[in-house]
């Protein structure tokens, strides 16, 4: 075969190679399905509750991939106070149940109130105890340094029934009471303001709930006679105005089930009072 005569040939193998390989379909790629969007509830707590949430929020989100929580904590007498101003939350859990019964007065909310928890009150003095508190009788000393809270706050009114009730108490001084009111030094927004203060040695004790006084290492705490000590009542209500109702309901089931009540009670919180 000629030089010319093979060159021909090359070109035609090539063009039919060509050809036959332009013929082949064009590979697709498989689509990529879209994330699957997490639905975002949002949650108003008592201050005193951050450390549940916290292992709450770890716990829920691994056992629901569908769901995140947005927390927010602050004193539950300010949280019911922006949910009436129209704040945007899904879910509020009270430290008391009467902000919660606040909301169903004013129609704000889905349902009834469900109490959740329990607590109590435990007296807190900084490590080194620089006044020497050794008794709830020693609240009412002369140049006592008390850090208390806002009168709104509910720790505010569980620890004023706390007083009266040790003003009863056999051996304790004629105006307890009056001389304990006399001595609060600061009015803080929060339970965790109190327990900040005391940490840092700017008061000399403060009545906290006994779960904050077991979070802190800052802190010695002064037994409380049980006869006078005052349960408090943690409620939870969900929001009239919530887009994540169904959402809200599921994480308040859960919080009162087993995995959430271990949660609580690994943290020194009571089931709620009768």
């Amino acid at each position: 075969m000629s030089r010319r005569a093979l060159a021909v040939l090359v070109l035609a193998v090539a063009g039919c190679s060509s050809a036959v390989s332009s013929a082949q379909p064009t590979p697709t790629s498989t689509p990529v399905p879209a994330p699957t969007q997490r639905a975002e509830l949002t949650i108003y707590a008592a201050a005193s509750l951050k450390g549940v949430l916290d292992a709450a929020k770890t716990a829920y989100e691994i056992a629901n991939g569908d769901v995140t929580l947005v927390v927010s904590t602050d004193s539950s007498a300010a949280l019911e106070t922006k949910i009436e101003q129209g704040a945007p939350a899904d879910l509020f859990l009270s430290a008391d149940v009467s902000n919660p019964r606040k909301l169903v007065d004013k129609g704000l909310v889905e349902g009834a109130a469900v109490s959740f928890a329990g607590n109590q009150l435990a007296i807190i003095v900084p490590s080194d105890n620089p006044a020497d508190v050794r008794s709830p009788a020693d609240l009412a000393g002369e140049g006592l340094r008390v850090i208390a809270a806002g009168d709104e706050v509910p720790i505010s009114r569980y620890a004023s029934r706390l007083v009266t009730n040790l003003a009863g108490l056999p051996g304790y001084p004629k105006g307890f009471a009056e001389a304990y009111a006399a001595n609060v030094l600061s009015k803080e927004e929060s339970v965790k303001g109190i327990v900040a203060k005391i940490e840092l040695g700017e008061g000399d004790a403060g009545i906290v709930y006994v779960t904050d006084a077991m979070a802190s290492s800052k802190v010695k705490i002064v037994h409380v006679p049980t006869v006078a000590n005052v349960p408090a009542t943690y409620a939870a209500v969900i929001l009239k105005a919530s887009s994540q109702q169904a959402e809200a309901q599921a994480f308040l089931t859960w919080l009162t089930g087993p995995d959430g009540l271990a949660i609580l009670q690994g943290l020194g919180f009571l089931p709620p009072p009768e």
